[in-house]
């Protein structure tokens, strides 16, 4: 019994440092998108009137929301598409045993 609970113990740790390395990469790509967001907006903005750089982790945490999007649109497409070819093989993969059925060459 021991055992299992040491083991028990061993699996939460794991579970609570992979979910802290989750959280603190979320963190850290949502800080690095924001600040290059940032930067970016700067260049267009005219000399004086800069975006402060208290705005890089909303909007970090908001283009990191709209690439999730945009892959969620993306993978959608995609599996439109899968029907598609998937559907064009059932049918002529009928169309074959029909044929065969038929020995029509």
């Amino acid at each position: 019994m021991t055992v299992g609970v040491a083991g028990l113990a061993q699996d939460q740790e794991t579970t609570k440092t992979v979910g802290d390395q989750l959280l603190t990469f979320i963190q850290s790509a949502a800080d690095l998108l924001g600040k290059g967001l940032v930067e970016l907006v700067n260049l267009v903005l005219p000399e004086g009137r800069e975006v402060s750089s208290d705005l890089a982790q909303p909007l970090g945490y908001l283009g990191l929301i709209t690439v999730i999007l945009l892959l969620f649109g993306i993978i959608e497409a995609a599996r439109k598409v899968i029907w598609i070819v998937v559907i064009v093989g059932w049918v002529l993969l009928v169309v074959r045993i029909i044929l065969d059925a038929l020995h029509v060459a």
